[in-house]
């Protein structure tokens, strides 16, 4: 196999790795602080990434965005991954399932996610929702040509910046041979609209500036032009057009774990007990081998399944694998520098506690560690046939 990237797959690693280190390292500090970005630092990363040409490189050149395959826009993400995820938001990557817009709504919503216009959240847990999604309790009732939603929801990221919400919610039930099963579809809802309400959410110790917030839809009327997709097709369009989002995760928990090794090295190379490095006592000296090896292979499987993804094969199973592996892999990493810098490891000085505070969140969102085995196994089991 050819693992060389190709020329455009390296401008792309080195522009996107450049900016970075370049223009959003420097307002990390800043945002951990205050925790948030303040819209003046959000306009102007998205001000920034426009001129560079690659905002919404995910998208379909037919849409005015980048179009770049899933290996090439894995790999864009991977290197996102080693900046704080509140400022990485606005380097503009609407959501995938906007693809799906009919004529009308590509005007209204699409279209101005592209040029940076206008910003969506995904809206899809709920209290007693979260892998369960079949289990959620937020409804819509027709009434005439409208919907009126009700219901909550929660742990919706950076919704607090949102132009609108994609939110799938329950519109029937349907009869199966094992009950009753309800009939997801999915609405495109604009902030603003009366009896829809975006709150603050909960605290978490995991990426400050990136905000979770609560939706409230208390009988919240909407057309059914913003029905994105068919009615009770939700989970069919859900199916055909997230599963980009594990990669991400993946992407990001590699690009951040190479950063947090870097930072490993550099301290074990220079810090000296002893009368020696301590990178060169073989506690440390194996702990930075275990560390590099599980990247690397954290890093194929994620690239492994992008590109299964382009080569139009299922890669469910290898998509849940890498999402699974590379969060477990990351929460090794960072618990494993924070014991080599030792107790300095733990000060909020250095940026250690921030990647070990950070990466505990990542077995959790987007399909938990559990939720990622049930799809492999599952997988495994149907293909032999049982």
């Amino acid at each position: 196999m050819n693992f060389a990237l190709s020329p455009e797959q390296e401008m792309i690693v080195e522009t996107v790795r450049g900016f970075v280190e370049t223009e959003l390292y420097p307002l990390e500090d800043e945002v951990e602080r205050r925790g948030e970005v303040p819209p003046e630092m959000g306009r102007m990363i998205q001000d920034k990434v426009r001129a560079l040409g690659f905002y919404a490189p995910n998208v379909p050149e037919e849409f005015g965005g980048g179009g770049l395959d899933t290996l090439t826009f894995t790999l864009l993400e991977r290197e996102l991954g080693r900046v704080s995820m509140a400022l990485s938001v606005f380097w503009g990557r609407p959501s995938n399932i906007l693809c799906a817009c009919n004529d009308e709504q590509r005007e209204r919503y699409l279209l101005p996610a592209v040029r940076g216009d206008r910003i969506d959240c995904l809206a899809i847990t709920e209290p007693d929702a979260g892998s369960d999604v079949r289990g959620m309790k937020t409804f819509a009732r027709r009434d005439g040509d409208d919907w009126v939603i009700s219901g909550t929801k929660h742990f919706i990221s950076h919704a607090d910046v949102a132009d609108f919400a994609i939110v799938f919610v329950a519109t029937g039930e349907t009869e199966t041979a094992r009950g009753k099963r309800k009939e997801l579809t999915c609405f495109l809802v604009d902030r603003g609209t009366p009896g829809f309400e975006i709150r603050k959410g909960y605290t978490s110790v995991s990426h400050r500036g990136y905000h979770n917030c609560i939706l409230s839809f208390d009988d919240c009327r909407v057309s059914s032009a913003q029905v994105l997709g068919e009615v009770g097709a939700g989970m069919e369009v859900m199916n055909e057009w997230l599963f980009a989002t594990r990669l991400t995760v993946a992407a990001f928990c590699v690009g951040r774990a190479r950063r947090v090794l870097d930072l490993a090295v550099d301290w074990a190379a220079s810090r000296t007990q002893f009368g020696q490095r301590i990178g060169d006592f073989q506690g440390t000296g194996f702990k930075l081998a275990d560390m590099v090896t599980e990247i690397d292979a954290a890093d194929w499987l994620t690239l492994a399944a992008a590109w299964k993804v382009d080569q139009g094969g299922d890669a469910n199973r290898e998509i849940a694998s890498a999402k699974l592996y590379s969060t477990e892999m990351l929460a090794r990493v960072t618990d494993q520098t924070l014991q080599i810098y030792g107790g300095m490891g733990l000060m909020d000085e250095l940026p250690i506690e921030r990647f070990w505070r950070d990466a505990r969140v990542e077995r959790i969102w987007d399909g938990t560690s559990e939720i990622q085995r049930h799809i492999i196994a599952r997988t495994l089991l149907r293909d032999a046939g049982r």
